[in-house]
């Protein structure tokens, strides 16, 4: 069984495998451990990776990337229409009001929904995961933005499956970077002692997240959680596009930005600049230094409500914080870390690879996970980021209930039951609680139908009790129900008992200590979940990326077979002048160089595109050509051989 921790992330992807008692990163087919999140289509196939990215420039209307956020998002929200005017590539209205990505594919325009995107890049990073491991990869656990909703997170989910992959927890991306800074602590206090509370923050290209987490002998558990989805370093980089478009306009007279192309290499530039004000400052012109100082204000006072609204969730003093610790890329700047720091009012953290502690803890608990790997015991209590709110209703009874099920930052993998009284079917429709607080559009979770309801014998209701869950990957669920029928005897119950009970993990609901025996019936249960994507079309999507990895695969054959025809017009060519010239004669040698200058002419004329097939036979009619050539040179050498041996054997 295959151990690896894989973070997606919005602008560049890391994988993290255990092997040789150790989690270590991974480095791909460039000998780079950052994969870019960039696939680029063409119209003989696909690149993915470092590859894809080098052709954002020459192919921007194919190449896609930045496409995390649109998971589960219709085509109509308004944080897709925001996007959709800074990317140079086309997004499309799919049948279902969801977001497709329009790119040319194979000489023809294709229509690829987000989760077919994000498999296609889940399916480079398990190659390079089973390449470095040197075995099939299919279990996995895949980091998640602390903020993605529970319709985001099975859209996720939808992607691993197309990948084929068999994704064991999805894990938010702070809760990773808690569990690689906890697992390998020897001085965390004892159970019953008081816990250890550190700070992590994690402030990404595209987003800002912290979380407060307690720690003791192994035990980790996620106090309270805070995000803004908004900020990160690419607000920055934009900052600076947008001050040099304007001075382009002042001074040039031109918009940068009627030009697609001259825009992404601005962005490119742009970036530079920023990482190298940020290690330089010092060594910039002053002029830059201002600039920078300018621009960088707005952002930086945008930091202080989140960890100001993150303190009221955990009741902690600053005094009771420990360490924190910050990750991600848009930390290095020094503002931000000056900012962190002096809310704390403490020195910040930099312990854990800023890159990669995200893949690393997704690595460890997929080893924690895993039956092929022994690991220290560690339990991990994460938290519900938004309040979810249970409602619920039958089709003839007008009224309707509600309670709050999980408030926020509850405790996370948890069921808990809710005794109900009914007659017949009901509804029990699952919504957050907080529409404001969500970076989602819609509050709905999903609708679940209780079927096989039953009044009892003597026409009261029967007593129901429904099993609700957030699982391991955050998902909310209704995920049993069953009815209790009464036997003669039993008090009769009251009508409506909407109090939820709640249970822990492994444990059973306490029974009532009566004599009366009660029968329970499994009931059906008709799950709605409010989604965007596509019903039962998954296989197909499979299909799809089988077909689309199988001409991937062709492709490279048949680049493979033209490489092989020039490598070896090189490598004879080098030869005849070098290391055999010696052993042919002048007329053999004329004939082969200009056996290999048609051939060279050639490739780079019609034979610039062929079939792997037509490279393979002139590869074959190159070696028959210098087949005596060879043969005559194995004579001349065995010759020469017998020569010296015989003048050994006289002397």
């Amino acid at each position: 069984m295959s151990v690896v921790g894989i973070d997606v992330g919005f602008r560049n992807c890391y994988i993290a495998v255990a092997r040789s008692g150790g989690i270590e990163t991974i480095a791909n087919e460039y000998s780079d451990r950052c994969t870019p999140a960039c696939i680029s289509l063409a119209s003989k196939n696909r690149t993915i990776g470092n590859a894809a990215k080098s052709q954002i420039i020459t192919n921007f209307k194919n190449t896609v990337h930045g496409f995390k956020k649109f998971h589960g998002r219709a085509f109509d929200d308004q944080f897709v229409q925001g996007e959709k005017s800074k990317l140079p590539y086309s997004l499309h209205k799919l049948d279902n009001g969801s977001t497709g990505i329009k790119v040319r594919y194979l000489n023809e325009d294709k229509v690829f929904t987000i989760e077919q995107m994000t498999a296609m890049l889940l399916t480079k990073l398990k190659e390079t995961s089973e390449h470095a491991l040197k075995k099939p990869v299919v279990d996995c656990v895949i980091s998640v933005p602390s903020f993605f909703t529970d319709v985001e997170r099975r859209s996720l989910m939808d992607a691993t499956q197309i990948a084929g992959l068999n994704c064991l927890r999805l894990i938010n991306d702070t809760t990773a970077v808690a569990l690689a800074y906890g697992i390998y602590k020897q001085d965390l206090p004892n159970p019953e002692e008081k816990p250890r509370n550190v700070v992590f923050v994690d402030i990404g290209h595209s987003s800002y997240q912290v979380s407060v987490a307690s720690f003791n002998k192994g035990k980790l558990k996620v106090l309270a959680t805070a995000f803004d989805p908004y900020l990160g370093g690419r607000n920055f980089d934009e900052m600076l596009v947008e001050y040099f478009c304007e001075d382009f306009k002042n001074r040039f007279k031109l918009n940068v930005k009627d030009n697609p192309r001259a825009l992404l290499r601005l962005y490119q530039e742009c970036e530079k600049l920023k990482k190298l004000m940020s290690a330089n400052s010092s060594d910039l012109p002053l002029n830059i230094e201002c600039f920078m100082n300018d621009i960088d204000s707005p952002q930086m006072y945008n930091l202080n409500p989140l960890l100001i609204c993150i303190r009221p969730g955990t009741e902690l003093s600053r005094d009771e914080i420990y360490a924190i610790e910050v990750v991600g890329g848009a930390t290095r700047i020094p503002a931000t870390k000056e900012r962190i720091s002096k809310f704390f009012g403490k020195d910040i953290s930099t312990t854990l690879n800023a890159d990669e502690a995200v893949a690393r803890g997704c690595a460890l608990q997929c080893a924690i996970l895993s039956p092929a790997f022994k690991v220290r015991e560690f339990s991990i209590t994460d938290a519900v980021p938004f309040p979810i709110t249970l409602r619920w209703n039958s089709p003839t009874d007008e009224s309707v209930g509600e309670c709050e099920v999980y408030s926020k930052n509850h405790a996370a993998p948890f069921s808990k039951a809710i005794t109900f009284h009914k007659k017949e079917p009901f509804d029990l429709e699952a919504f957050y609680s907080s529409p404001h607080e969500l970076p989602y559009p819609d509050s709905r979770i999903g609708r679940f139908t209780i079927q096989n309801v039953m009044p009892q014998p003597d026409g009261g209701s029967s007593k129901v009790k429904v099993k609700v869950r957030v699982n391991m990957h955050g998902i909310f669920s209704v995920s049993s129900a069953s009815l209790i029928e009464k036997q003669k005897g039993e008090a009769e119950d009251v009508q409506m008992d909407t109090e939820p009970t709640v249970q822990n993990e492994g444990r059973p609901e306490e029974q009532v200590g009566d004599a009366d025996c009660k029968v329970q019936f499994t009931l059906t249960i008709y799950a709605n979940k409010f989604s965007h994507a596509f019903v039962n079309i998954y296989s197909l999507h499979s299909l799809l990326q089988k077909k689309m990895i199988i001409q991937d695969k062709l492709e490279k054959e048949r680049n493979d077979a033209k490489n092989a025809v020039e490598e070896y017009v090189y490598d004879l060519r080098d030869k005849l002048c070098g290391i055999y010239e010696r052993y042919v004669t002048e007329d053999e040698s004329n004939r082969l160089t200009i056996m290999l200058e048609d051939t060279e002419n050639w490739l780079y004329e019609e034979g610039e595109d062929q079939e792997k097939e037509i490279y393979q036979d002139k590869l074959s009619e190159l070696k028959v050509g210098a087949l005596v050539f060879g043969s005559c040179m194995s004579i001349t050498v065995v010759t020469f051989c017998s020569i010296y041996t015989l003048s050994y054997i006289i002397i």
